[in-house]
């Protein structure tokens, strides 16, 4: 069956080999095996932490997690309530339909609307759609937010927010190298005080590596990626997610991270394509899509972009 509902998760299954996994709680995609166009054989292109929770007990770390309405800590007077990272990532969302299922690919929607535990914490009303596309070769992954207010007040009751995709890329730490992001504006989130985070920075670097404790935001970023280690490659392709995160976080901070197996940190990169400088912002019955795409490429150098 391409489309199986097990206890707490769906496993998609194409004709060719391909799988994916995704978990109720938090609409988490924790497995993607994939071959490419040399080799069919599917492989592991996601990573999970081995001491990950998937039991619903705290958002997952690794795979795919889903970052809805903030990224980071509270910015936004409305998410003053929330946690790091928003609710979406650690709600449990509901199996909604099977897409598509024919020999191009299967595809599932999951939904997430406001729960009494979400309205405690987040009083706008919102309906998420995440829909995740197998396809031989690609793994797609939808997030469709909808402002469902019914006001009509001027100014409109508008919903604001920050999304992201927060994937963890299984991949070479020491080797790994992300392109095309040298000249682009970054923020290092690693600097020690507020106000060096704060200061734009300028990429110099051809492609960037995460051989140090890296946590940077692109802004405005191009929204093509070819993450490129010795011996593999993926593509990622975003749309309407104008920026992009690169994250590692290193001995430095990983040893301090609970749920990270031991030297977790050298066995993947973490490229998040998401709206998380400034807040998209939808008034009643508008509704935004941020995509991205995933694809091995066949080789470990860079294409043209």
């Amino acid at each position: 069956m391409p489309v199986e509902q097990k206890e707490g998760k769906v496993v998609l299954t194409h004709p060719k080999g391909a799988s994916a996994e995704i978990l109720l709680y938090g609409a988490t995609v924790i497995s993607w095996k994939s071959g490419n166009k040399i080799s069919s054989t599917p492989v592991e292109r996601l990573f999970v932490s081995s001491k990950a929770a998937v039991d619903g007990s705290k958002a997952v770390r690794g795979g795919i997690p889903v970052v809805f309405p903030n990224f980071g800590a509270p910015a936004h007077p409305e998410h003053a309530k929330l946690s790091q990272h928003g609710f979406a990532r650690s709600a449990v969302w509901t199996f909604d339909s099977i897409v598509m299922d024919n020999e191009a690919g299967v595809s599932v929607r999951l939904t997430l609307t406001p729960t009494p535990d979400i309205m405690v914490q987040y009083f706008r009303p919102f309906h998420l759609a995440y829909v995740v596309t197998l396809a031989e070769h690609q793994l797609s992954t939808d997030l469709h937010v909808k402002n469902t207010s019914q006001t009509t007040s001027t100014p409109p009751d508008a919903l604001e927010f920050q999304a992201l995709l927060h994937t963890y890329i299984r991949a070479p730490t020491s080797e790994v190298l992300v392109y095309p992001l040298s000249g682009g504006k970054y923020y290092d989130k690693t600097e020690s005080t507020e106000e060096a985070r704060s200061q734009p920075k300028e990429e110099t670097r051809t492609g960037v590596d995460v051989k140090k404790f890296t946590d940077s935001v692109y802004e405005n970023a191009p929204g093509k990626y070819q993450v490129i280690w010795p011996g593999g490659g993926l593509e990622i392709k975003a749309k309407n997610f104008k920026d992009v995160v690169v994250w590692n976080p290193s001995q430095e901070a990983g040893s301090k991270l609970a749920d990270m197996e031991e030297g977790g940190w050298e066995r993947f990169v973490c490229v998040e394509p998401g709206y998380v400088r400034g807040f998209a912002r939808l008034n009643p019955g508008e509704t935004w899509v941020g995509q991205q795409v995933l694809t091995p490429l066949d080789g470990d150098r860079p294409l043209a972009l």
